[in-house]
């Protein structure tokens, strides 16, 4: 159904760039120009997410369009269902609901709201959420939870599926007992399969089928020609998610020395904090280079990876040239034979 290519990948705009809203539909143009499967957008403190997908539609018509991800801690339940509802409306069929917990950072300390414990939170919301989208009266009075009584009146003919973000092992579980798809992120190629097995015991536990839950797996990568520019914001990107609470442990393999890092960017020693996280770190977790790029999306998908997607964040914000030219290397890689594509074989539905 979606893309028209033989090997199933996707792009997330970059939302964090400073890019224009007509710049971040032209990027979701070339994607899907270029036979991509998926188009998603994150927020964080850029575009309002529902807003810049429902104009990325009209531009972007062959690709399923999501949200990768929307806090689900930032917004009322009823707002969510309200906005999925509206995207689907229209998008018919093409949604995908991505949804995450997000960071303490950004839930209390931007929008002013409690951070709930994660796994208690998620579990209780996604029921609820796909009830709301079903257009069931939801009534629910949990400690972090509460609605009273909301039903949508604007229904989606089919059901919107749900794809919830998971790092640590605890939610990777949940996420395989109550998605429909997963997205990792931050996720270098040889952590992948311990990463899925998590995700597909969390399925079997729940009586699921595992292999009706997609892995969808994100990476910053640069395919422009400024790359030793790029490898430098890069590695600012790398530490900036890595202090955060809720995702410090999904890089300590990657950078053993996070806790002195942290030590050293709280005490304004940025400096320092960044000479922590080394080039290899910086290779290990994102894509910099055109050869390192295209080699990524293959390791991810020999990996187990299912729907491998670049963020292309440019060499310094507002590159947009550079984002462009990352999805152009991408693009071109769908166009080029394969033995699948000669054979007629078609994945990308």
């Amino acid at each position: 159904m979606f893309g028209r290519q033989t090997r199933r990948v996707g792009v997330t705009v970059p939302v964090e760039e400073g890019l224009s809203i007509p710049q971040l539909q032209e990027l979701a143009r070339a994607a899907n120009d270029g036979g991509c499967h998926t188009v998603l957008a994150g927020e964080v403190s850029g575009p309002d997410v529902f807003a810049l997908l429902a104009a990325v539609a009209g531009v972007a018509p062959d690709v399923r369009l999501g949200t990768g991800i929307v806090p689900a801690t930032t917004r009322s339940l009823a707002s969510l269902a309200m906005g999925f509802a509206t995207l689907n409306s229209i998008a018919p069929g093409r949604v995908l609901a991505g949804l995450g917990v997000s960071s303490r950072t950004v839930v209390e300390r931007w929008h002013g709201r409690p951070f709930p414990p994660p796994i208690e939170f998620m579990r209780g919301f996604v029921p609820a959420f796909r009830a709301a989208l079903a257009g069931e009266r939801v009534q629910i009075d949990s400690e972090h939870l509460r609605v009273g009584g909301f039903r949508l009146t604007l229904l989606p003919a089919e059901p919107v599926p749900v794809m919830l973000a998971a790092m640590n092992p605890r939610m990777l579980r949940l996420a395989g007992e109550l998605g429909d798809a997963v997205q990792l992120t931050w996720c270098p190629p040889d952590e992948v399969p311990a990463l899925v097995a998590q995700i597909r015991e969390g399925a079997l536990a729940a009586g699921r089928d595992p292999e009706t839950v997609e892995i969808v797996a994100s990476f910053f990568g640069y395919a422009g020609t400024r790359p030793e520019l790029a490898l430098e914001r890069y590695r600012r990107f790398v530490l900036a998610y890595a202090l955060q609470g809720t995702h410090r442990s999904a890089f300590l393999a990657s950078i053993p020395e996070i806790e002195e890092a942290d030590r050293r960017w709280s005490t304004g020693d940025r400096a320092g904090a960044l000479r922590l996280v080394g080039d290899d770190a910086v290779h290990r977790l994102c894509a910099v280079g055109s050869e390192a790029l295209l080699a990524r999306v293959i390791a991810l998908r020999d990996a187990g990876i299912d729907t491998p997607v670049l963020l292309p964040a440019g060499a310094e914000p507002g590159d947009f040239e550079g984002s462009l030219e990352s999805i152009e290397v991408l693009t071109a890689s769908l166009r080029a034979p394969t033995a699948s594509s000669e054979s007629g074989q078609d994945e990308g539905s």
